[in-house]
């Protein structure tokens, strides 16, 4: 059953278009992801379907009696209220429902009347069934249970609403939308300032809604597990796709490659006959007019194919290594910091070698970007020590972004650390990043999230460090700039050392991981999905009463020398199967252009342009393995020289 459908939705602010004749339909219990790059009009659509933004054209039909719930990014909350009264507000009939049974109960007490009393008793009845209906008896622990899993603890419930950080009460919105349980839930980005943990805690409990949700996200792992159709936002229009995040590139990149192949092949044609038609025109007899204008017609009644919209622009990164560092990158001895009554990590000790990418891991308020700022000299540890090898230069990205001076211009703030360059290169690097024209010149103040980040990425890419630290680099940039930041690290020579909540960005690039827990470090080689399977055959049990217990050093260098044997012999394996992927690949392309010089093939269009596209895919998956194998290969290798 339909529950929500958009016919026709179209708008513009002014000159300036944002959505043109947008579609779709979304049906009882769907689960729907909204993709398309900053500014596509993504949360434009959101705020038109939830009532607050009147289209230009088109109508919203929403099915009867279903009520919608819509997540925006600022969500207002009451700043007088406690974080506990405001989520129970989503319960403010249930608890009026209550307060009136209580009031019955000792009206009942006092009633010596048999008609009254009996009129009192039915009330009562009828008001406790619709109350346990309702959910009356669950409210409590359904709203504890909704508040833990979004990273609040029981200590924090009775904290005000204004004492709250931007990233909590965002999380107090989410908490609230959920428990009110609406028909049809809009959310977007509601992963922002979750953790992994409270990332997890929602995937499973939007899998197990009931009801319809669109969610605008560029957690493509979230994504990923959530939803089960796609619907991108791109060049003011739509387009549906079946399936998940992944499933939508696959069938966008060869829907593209076969649209692009019809367009070509029709211009052929067209180009073709228009060659025929002039020709017989020159000739200028009566039946080479005749036959000129059968062939127009013939032009004129074909289904135009049109070519491949261009795509959204994408910003440009290559990241240089000026010199090379050291085999030992950083040595961390015994390091803690703590503040008055809150200890954030206690005698942490680790190191790194060249050409790894390790990444931090650990619950909001842990101490992970605290751990960064140690170590770029931003915040002074407690107690230990910490230092960099030989010849190493580092660049570091702050979350916050606070490195960046509101008073400069973009052009300012990267010429500023980069005087050594000329102004045409500085406009070069900057256009890379989609700063062109006036852009550079706009003052860093007024800039929004995402541009500031892709200021810093710049600077970032100017460097020419060695040494990666990098706090959330992924915040505020949508999935075009996430994938390009993901290949420029990827073929990166030098070492990373990161905090992410973004899963599909840790699970590409990571080599290690380390997470925190309690106050301590844990360490485990390999991507995020190793890190799920070590986790997932070894449970540590998290429970509040539960103690942590500290293994003996012997047990833990034992425990990590296995681990490493084990990550080794699985790299081997995933190497030896990319090495087959890859010569099954080349051996079948030989094939294909053997195939393609027979005669008999040459005039059979459609086995030539089966082979054709067979070729391109096989072009195109060994694009993906070529990378794949050196990365494998860099990692087997750096694995090998740290035994």
């Amino acid at each position: 059953m339909i529950v929500l459908s958009c016919s026709n939705i179209s708008l513009s602010f002014g000159t300036n278009k944002i959505l043109e004749n947008i579609s779709f339909n979304l049906q009882e219990s769907e689960k729907v992801g909204i993709v398309g790059v900053n500014g596509a009009g993504k949360s434009t659509l959101f705020k038109i379907i939830a009532g607050t933004l009147q289209p230009d054209d088109g109508e919203v039909f929403v099915a009867k009696s279903r009520k919608i719930g819509f997540l925006e990014q600022n969500s207002g909350l009451d700043s007088s209220n406690t974080i506990w009264d405001e989520v129970m507000s989503a319960y403010s009939h249930l608890i009026e429902m209550e307060s009136r049974m209580k009031a019955l109960e000792e009206s009942i007490s006092r009633e010596k009347d048999e008609l009254r009393l009996e009129s009192l008793v039915k009330e009562y009845s009828d008001l406790a069934d619709n109350f346990s209906r309702s959910g009356g008896f669950e409210y409590n622990s359904r709203v504890k249970g909704i508040l833990k899993g979004l990273g609040f603890t029981e200590d924090q419930f009775d904290l005000k609403i204004s004492s709250l950080s931007g990233g909590q009460k965002t999380r107090m919105a989410l908490a609230k939308l959920l428990l009110e349980q609406p028909d049809i839930l809009l959310l977007d980005e509601p992963t922002n300032h979750l953790d992994i943990d409270a990332l997890e805690w929602l995937e499973n409990f939007l899998k197990n809604y009931g009801n319809s949700v669109l969610v605008i996200s560029h957690d493509r792992y979230f994504l990923d597990s959530v939803t089960s159709k796609t619907i991108e936002i791109e060049n003011h229009g739509c387009k549906v796709y079946n399936g998940n995040y992944t499933e939508y590139v696959r069938q966008k990149a060869l829907d593209r490659e076969i649209q692009q192949k019809h367009y070509e092949l029709q211009q052929k044609e067209i180009a073709r006959l228009e060659a025929f038609i002039e020709q017989q025109r020159r000739w200028n007899r009566e039946r080479n007019i005749i036959a000129a204008e059968s062939r127009q017609k013939a032009i004129d009644r074909m289904q135009k194919v049109e070519k491949p919209k261009d795509l959204p622009g994408k910003i440009k990164m290559k990241l240089r290594a000026g010199i090379e560092s050291g085999n030992d990158v950083l040595s961390v001895e015994n390091l803690s910091k703590e503040y008055p009554g809150k200890p954030l990590f206690k005698d942490i000790s680790f190191k790194l070698r060249k050409k790894e990418n390790v990444f931090l891991l650990g619950p909001n308020g842990c101490g992970k970007s605290t751990l960064l700022k140690i170590l770029v000299g931003k915040v002074e540890q407690s107690s230990g020590a910490y230092e960099f090898g030989h010849n190493v230069l580092l660049a570091y990205y702050d979350q916050e972004l606070n490195d960046l001076d509101e008073n400069n211009t973009v052009l300012e703030e990267v010429w500023d650390e980069n005087d050594d360059l000329t102004h045409t290169e500085i406009r070069n690097a900057l256009a890379s990043f989609l700063f062109t024209g006036e852009d550079v010149f706009k003052p860093i103040s007024v800039l929004s999230g995402g541009e500031k980040s892709r200021v810093a990425l710049t600077k970032i890419m100017l460097s020419q460090a060695n040494f990666l630290i990098l706090d959330e680099p992924t915040n505020h940039l949508d999935i075009n700039s996430r994938e390009v930041l993901e290949d420029a690290l990827q073929k990166f020579e030098g070492t990373i050392l990161a905090v992410s909540h973004d899963r599909y960005f840790i699970n590409k690039l990571s080599t290690r991981i380390l997470e925190f827990r309690g106050t301590s470090l844990f360490d485990y080689p390999g991507n995020y999905t190793s890190f799920l399977e070590y986790k997932a055959n070894n449970r540590v049990s998290n429970t509040d009463n539960a103690r942590e217990v500290k293994m003996s050093a012997s047990k833990q260098e034992h425990i990590a020398s296995k681990e490493e044997r084990a990550y080794q012999r699985k790299l081997e394996k995933r190497l030896r199967e990319t090495e087959q992927a890859i010569s099954d690949a080349e051996k079948r392309l030989e094939e294909i252009k053997a195939e393609m010089l027979l005669e008999e093939v040459c005039t059979d269009h459609v086995k030539l342009m089966q082979l054709n596209d067979e070729k391109n895919l096989l072009e195109k998956k060994l694009e993906e393995l070529y990378p794949l194998w050196e990365k494998l290969a860099s990692e087997k290798e750096a694995v090998t020289s740290g035994s």
